[in-house]
Formats: structure tokens, sequence, C-alpha cells
């Protein structure tokens, strides 16, 4: 991997681990696993430890955590991406409520994966302070508590905070209001990948890196080293699906971007406060998000140029200047102790968004094919989760996790070139243009409103 392909995660631990072999030739498995970021290793390692006597092998493009997985702001959500109603029409309230616990207790679920195989990657279960930067800010807050409480997330769940309360965790300027959620915990994402990675080889299970499948059939994965046949082809390619044929318009790759600051002197920290190392979010349509690193930085993310033209994923992780000064600038926003810091890293990546923005975890037995995907950004829990899904789905055993309303969705797919690209482009140029306003004005954007509606995203 290139410099900028690391990003500060990979640069953090002195580069990636040393390359593993590619595929040398034809293979016959029980399960080949497309993509080695963690819904690929997740499967990988719930399969095997389920049925130690599979043959199971992971195909790698690049090599393991080149994509999000190792991209991310460590953020190991309990939260999911797509509008709730989306999934209660599906399934009803009762199975929407039980897929919100579910994805609560993955939290913690790998928490324990980590204390069980004493892998140290930074993790805090701190939860996450959502804050409200202004009026408008505020006033969508309050509705999205009031719309939790109808689902049946209750105050311990997810609580509201005045700006007193808030400025006992963090001082954030012209923060008047926050919510706060203990189901979300901070992990460095590579330490997480690279301990992943060992324990699901440690199990028997060959992770091929430099491996490009070419092509997807029932029981069939073709590389350029020959035919992988299996009884199960799974699919974990998220933002990199577009490449594979037959499949460029089922997910989106959506461009985000971080940067990560000099460690602030201490002389910062006590002006800022944030000494409960809570992840972090503003309010905004087009918002950021940060998180405070174990050796005393700041990261911060957000959508730079949100997509490109024929769903590249612009796999060399260049993060435009603008992109830079822009999160430089909301940063110090937020946070005036932080301007005159050298910014370190900058690095970018793509997340997978279906197009109605909601995840799908699914099997066809017939056909011996298997797909997890379209996380938005949340994917280093539900990637989880899928994981134990779809070791459940591949091994015919009905549970709990099958019947959650993500399983066996099948959204239509994006519009084809250039509708894709003006819609997307259009979309997230009209949210800035929501935010610039309730900045105005301070009431929530009613153009924003009807935008969600039409995009999916809520």
């Amino acid at each position: 991997m290139r410099s900028a392909e690391l990003g500060f995660w990979w640069q953090s631990l002195g580069g990636p681990p040393a390359v593993r072999e590619a595929l040398g030739g034809p293979l016959e498995l029980d399960v080949a696993i497309v993509g080695g970021g963690y819904t690929g290793l997740w499967s990988a390692y719930y399969l095997k430890r389920a049925a130690p006597q599979l043959q199971i092998a992971v195909l790698e493009r690049e090599v393991a955590g080149y994509g999000a997985s190792s991209r991310n702001g460590g953020w190991v959500s309990g939260f999911f991406a797509g509008a709730a109603r989306r999934y209660e029409r599906r399934s009803g309230r009762p199975a929407l409520q039980a897929l919100q616990r579910e994805m609560f207790a993955t939290v913690a679920e790998v928490g324990t994966f980590l204390a069980e195989h004493g892998l140290d990657a930074d993790w805090v279960h701190s939860g996450q302070l959502g804050v409200a930067i202004g009026s408008a800010q505020a006033a969508r807050q309050r509705e999205l508590v009031r719309a939790a409480r109808a689902r049946g997330i209750g105050e311990a769940d997810l609580c509201e905070l005045s700006a007193q309360e808030l400025g006992g965790r963090v001082l954030v300027r012209g923060a008047g209001a926050a919510t706060f959620t203990p189901h979300v915990a901070r992990v460095h994402p590579a330490k997480l990948l690279r301990g992943l990675a060992g324990v699901v080889e440690s199990l028997g299970v060959p992770i091929y890196e430099h491996t490009p499948v070419r092509s997807i059939a029932p029981h069939l994965a073709m590389t350029d080293a020959g035919a992988v046949r299996a009884r199960w082809v799974l699919t974990a390619t998220e933002g990199y699906t577009a490449s594979l044929p037959g499949r460029r318009r089922a997910l989106a790759p959506i461009n985000s971007s971080m940067v990560v600051t000099e460690p602030l002197p201490a002389r910062a920290w006590s002006q800022i406060g944030w000494s409960g190392q809570e992840l972090l979010a503003d309010g905004a349509h087009v918002y950021v998000y940060l998180q405070r690193t174990a050796d005393g930085r700041i990261a911060i993310g957000g959508r730079g140029v949100p997509y490109r033209y024929g769903s590249r994923t612009g796999g060399d992780g260049q993060t435009a200047a603008r992109t830079v000064r822009a999160l430089r600038e909301k940063l110090g926003e937020m946070f005036p102790p932080t301007r005159g810091l050298a910014l370190e890293h900058a690095w970018s990546g793509v997340l997978g968004v279906r197009r109605d923005w909601c995840v799908s975890v699914g099997a066809d037995r017939h056909r011996g094919l298997a797909w997890a995907g379209g996380y938005v950004g949340e994917g280093v829990a539900a990637s989880n989760l899928a994981g134990r899904t779809l070791r459940d789905l591949v091994l015919g055993e009905d549970s709990a996790l099958t019947s959650m309303p993500w399983v066996g969705r099948a959204p239509r797919s994006w519009e084809p070139e250039p509708l894709r690209w003006a819609g997307i482009r259009g979309a997230y140029a009209l949210y800035r243009l929501a935010d610039r306003g309730e900045r105005r004005s301070g009431r929530p954007s009613r153009m924003a409103a009807r935008l969600d509606a039409l995009t999916g995203r809520s």
C-alpha cells in the first residue's frame, strides 16, 4: 500500500502486515468469501467457530482491510443505516425492535471478542454525543428522540443533555444541547482488523491477498489463478461491489474523508475536556464525526467529494485540498484550542450505499450465493452482526438473527449514469445549502426533510 492508501491507522502501526500470498491455482471449498474486510473476516470467524470442518478461504483483491475497514472513524455503533419505517413496513414493529436490541448487544460482542483473544485495539466503550450546534440542529435532535421513543428506545438508550450537562463532558463552541447514547464504542480500526485477521488465520482459514475475483456465479468465483468452486460464495465487497460484472448499480461507493491532528498539548485538553472519550458528531445534514484517539489526537471525518462518476472508488486514498481545509475549519470552529495545530494525516475511502440506504443481508440456498452490505458508514458493528447472520443462513439454521428485517431484502438498483452521478452530487449540494440556510434562519430546513424522503435517507 502506498502512503496515501495507508491513512493514519495503519501508519500508526508502522504500516500494514506483510503481504499475504496470492491464490496459486484453482480451489474447491465449502465457503469462498470474496472481500477481506470486516464483513468477510467476521463471517469466516463465526462460520469456522461454529463448523470447524468447513473448508473456508477469503479472497481479497488488494490486502485485508484495504477499504473502509481500515479507513473509518473507529465508531463501533449500535445503530444501523436506513429509515426505521422501511424495516418496520417490511417486518413489523417487533422485528424492528429486535434488530435494534441485537445491534445494541453487538457493541458488547465486539468488545468481548477483543477481550477473549487478548487483542489491544484502543477499545473504550464510552458512548456517543450527538452535539446540536444552533437551534435548528437542536430542534431536529428533539424530533429524533421523540421518534426513538415511539419505536421503544428508552431513556437509558438515548437521552437528551442540556448545554450545561454537555459542558460537563466536553466544551464544543456553539453547542446548546446534545443527545447521549451508551451504545457506541471507540476502536482503532486497523488494530481491530489486524487482530481479527490473525484470529481467522489461526483457525485455519487462509486469506489470499492480491487475488482479484473477476466474476461471481452460482457456486463459482473466477480469479486470475483459476476457478474457485464452492458450495457457497459469499460476497463481502461493500463499497467496491460496483467493480463486479453485473453489480455496478447494486451499491454506490460514497466517499468519506478524514484528517487527524498532531497530539494535543495538555493545555488544549484542559480547555476542551472530553476526558470520557465519547465519540462525537454534530447534527448537520452534511455532518462530521470525531474521535479522541488513544494517543491524544482528534480524528475528524466528513464528506468531501461525495461520489465519483461511474462508481469509481479513488482507491489511492488521496484527499482533495479543499476537503482538508473544510475539515480543519470545522474542527477549529468546534474546538478553538485546536487552531494552529498541525494536521499530520489525511485520507479518504468509500462506503457502500444501497438505493434505499438500508442494509441487506441474504442467502440464496439454491444458487449457493450469500451477501451482506450497504452499511452507509455504520459497518464496524453492523458487519459483526451481519457475519453472525450469514453464519446461520449458510448453516441453514433458523434463528432470531435470520428473521431480522434486513434479511432477504432486495432493494432496487441505483439509476444508470449520468443520473446516478447527478442525483448523488446534487443531493449533497442541496444538503449543504440546507445547512447554510439553517445557520441563517435557526429553523430546520423543509427542503432537507423532503430530500431525506426522496433519497431514502429517512
